[in-house]
């Protein structure tokens, strides 16, 4: 269930298809997201889950794996 929000999630903000996303995507070099787009991406993840992602957190996420993985560890 995480996976499929946060493929809906970095679909919107990426302009990407849900059908592209796949775990073992690279934020930035398969998806593309800038700077700017993972600030964006970890707004919306916190509204969506509840959630606080400290920047620390932030700095080690690159891929959608490590969004899924942190999200279920907070939950």
């Amino acid at each position: 269930m995480t996976f499929e929000k946060v493929k809906e999630i970095l679909s919107k903000q990426l302009e990407v298809s849900v059908d592209e996303i796949q775990l073992a995507n690279s934020l930035q070099e398969d998806l593309g997201a800038d700077s700017l787009d993972v600030v964006e991406i970890v707004m919306a993840l916190e509204d969506e889950f509840s959630i606080e992602i400290a920047d620390e957190e932030t700095a080690k996420i690159k891929t959608v794996d490590d969004i899924v993985k942190y999200i279920d560890s907070q939950k």
